[in-house]
């Protein structure tokens, strides 16, 4: 019996998975903001590492 509907379980499955993989992404999410933030912070002190290591 199982064997007969492999394909739709499967295709269930990899619906189930995806629906869960997404949620989790969006309940998770940083807000924009904060993602910038986080980036200009690391950029700046990426920068000055460098601006060290040339003096």
């Amino acid at each position: 019996m199982v064997a007969k509907y492999w394909k739709k379980i499967g295709l269930i499955i990899l619906i189930v998975a995806c629906v869960f993989n997404v949620m989790s992404k969006l309940v998770n999410r940083i807000s924009l903001n904060q993602e910038m933030i986080s980036s200009a912070i690391y950029s700046l002190q990426h920068n000055n590492e460098e601006e060290n290591n040339e003096n």
